[in-house]
Formats: structure tokens, C-alpha cells, sequence
């Protein structure tokens, strides 16, 4: 016997999406050992090597979002997204700033944009995020993008401790980190909004639930990734 299921008020559903912040990378033990110091600087490097090839796809993902959503506001809305990832006349956009952030690790740029050092847990997992914007729903992307309800946490804690734990890397360098904090912010507003406008019954509710769990695990499955081959003889710090 099939059991109706209430729809979840506006406040408990966006209560319910706030709560899988429990399963953030910002909580994944290759993180926590980044954060606490104890990664060498050829692991931190690795790190953002591989993170690379998720910011230079993000702005694929925000175009296969547009290219799928009839809607002109929302399509005005998120174009945005591009413009600060790509960058424009006035300013280098995050892509420019990360790259920044790897010279200031001793990263040189080709080697950043050969993308040579990507491993192919990374590059699965992105593409698959990718992919799921393309063929499912703009919507639904939407929803799996609202990760940024976490990230500012993960941005601040960066800019709290590397300073102190990686003194070796250049203060400049971390000015990703600090434009994302806020940006994260503003877009995860018109995220939600549509996610709590079009997830209406509760089969729909629990659906984008898991949406946003597979954009968790994305990002925690690029981590496991870089965890088995960046810390190869190296298990204790992760353990600790």
C-alpha cells in the first residue's frame, strides 16, 4: 500500500537541502589534513593541479544549464556565473585567479593548463557533473549547483589557515578564496529560490535531495581520488 507523503513546507525543504552540508568535502579527511597543515607542498600542488579541471568546467556546466532552461530571467540570472568564472575586459574571472593561485604555489601556467597532472578520478567524476547538466533538466542542475550552500565555510577556512600553515605561498594567491566567499553567497540565493519554487511535492523534494547528494559526492570523490594518489606512503596524516 502506497502511503502519501507530504510535501515538505518551503522552510523545512530548504532545511532538509541545508542539511546534507554534513557530507561537504570540507569534512573529507584529504581536506582536513590540507586545512590542518599537514599536506607537503608537491600534495598541495597536486591538489590544485586536479582542482583545476573543475574550474575551468564549471562555466561548461553554467552554458549547458542556459542552453536548456527557456526561462529569460533565470538565463540572465546565470550568465553571470560565466562572466565570473571566464572573465571579461575588466577582470580575470576565477579561472585567471586559480591559475594565479598555482604560480603562486610554484605552478607554472602551461603546466596548469596542459591539465597533465589530472587524474582520471578526477576527470570522471567532473565530466559525469557536467554530463548531468546537459541531459537532465536545467532545474535539476540547478539544484545539484547549490553545493554553494557550503562553500563559503570551506573558502574561510582556507583563507584562516593557509597563511599560517603554507606561509611559502603567496598572500596574493589566495584571491579566489576571497572573491568566492561572497559571489558563493549571492548565487546561492537565486539557486535556492529556484530549487524551492520547482521541487514542489514531497517525490519531488526527496528527488532534489538526491541531486544534491550526487554533487556531494562528486567533490568527495574527486578528493578519494587525489587521497590514494597524492598521499601514497603518507596514510598517518589522513588518519590523525
Amino acid at each position: 500500500m502506497n502511503v502519501h507523503k507530504q510535501a515538505w513546507s518551503r522552510e523545512e525543504f530548504e532545511k532538509q537541502l541545508r542539511a546534507k552540508g554534513a557530507g561537504y568535502h570540507i569534512h573529507h579527511p584529504f581536506n582536513v589534513a590540507m586545512n590542518s597543515g599537514k599536506l607537503s607542498p608537491d600534495q598541495i600542488r597536486g591538489w590544485v593541479q586536479n582542482r583545476f579541471y573543475y574550474q575551468i568546467n564549471i562555466p561548461l556546466k553554467d552554458g549547458a544549464i542556459i542552453s536548456n532552461c527557456p526561462d529569460r530571467e533565470a538565463r540572465r540570472h546565470w550568465v553571470q556565473r560565466i562572466i565570473d568564472h571566464d572573465g571579461s575586459t575588466e577582470d580575470e574571472g576565477g579561472i585567471g585567479a586559480w591559475i594565479k593561485l598555482g604560480e603562486a604555489c610554484g605552478i607554472q601556467r602551461d603546466d596548469m593548463t596542459s591539465l597533465k597532472s589530472v587524474l582520471p578520478g578526477v576527470k570522471f567524476a567532473v565530466d559525469a557533473y557536467v554530463n548531468f547538466a546537459r541531459q537532465q533538466p536545467w532545474q535539476e542542475a540547478v539544484c545539484a549547483s547549490l553545493t554553494e550552500l557550503f562553500a563559503p565555510q570551506i573558502h574561510k577556512a582556507r583563507l584562516a589557515n593557509w597563511p599560517e600553515h603554507y606561509p611559502w605561498i603567496a598572500s596574493e594567491g589566495l584571491n579566489y578564496f576571497r572573491g568566492r566567499v561572497s559571489l558563493a553567497q549571492r548565487d546561492v540565493e537565486h539557486g535556492l529560490k529556484i530549487t524551492l519554487d520547482h521541487f514542489q511535492t514531497r517525490e519531488q523534494q526527496e528527488r532534489a535531495l538526491d541531486i544534491l547528494q550526487f554533487k556531494l559526492d562528486v567533490l568527495w570523490s574527486m578528493l578519494d581520488a587525489m587521497q590514494i594518489n597524492l598521499m601514497k606512503g603518507d596514510r598517518s596524516d589522513l588518519a590523525a
